[in-house]
């Protein structure tokens, strides 16, 4: 059975990846939390960490905004290397390198018991929907 492994306030999660999802640069927040090395993230994609708990639309809905030129947020249950999991309020936003190339910032914090609460609920719902 999967135990939660639980962010503290000091938490933050930073990464960045290339238009696709493939992960440029790993914080050693992200590393700690998620329990990969960075050589180990670094070129793989983002959804090494999803949990399939979440549901398809959820990531479709950060594309979908990404590509609107917006700023996403949202609450997300991710997987750590040896299966565990652990939630992040997390926010996403689009930016243009020096070299002219685009780039996905992604900075997750810990969430509110509340926040986790909802997320849970709704992505059950979802899950359902998806079949």
């Amino acid at each position: 059975m999967s135990k939660e492994v639980l962010l503290d306030k000091s938490t933050m999660i930073v990464s960045e990846t290339d238009m696709k999802g493939n992960i440029i640069y790993a914080n050693n927040d992200f590393c700690k939390i998620a329990g990969y090395t960075k050589d180990e993230l670094i070129g793989k994609p983002h959804n090494i960490v999803r949990h399939q708990d979440m549901p398809k639309i959820a990531f479709k809905g950060l594309w979908d905004t990404i590509g609107e030129g917006k700023t996403w947020n949202g609450i997300v249950k991710n997987k750590t290397k040896n299966g565990d999991y652990y939630w992040v309020n997390a926010t996403a936003y689009e930016v243009l390198k020096s070299d002219g190339s685009r780039r996905l910032i992604s900075v997750r914090k810990m969430p509110t018991k509340n926040e986790i609460s909802y997320a849970e609920t709704l992505y059950k719902q979802l899950k359902k929907e998806e079949y």
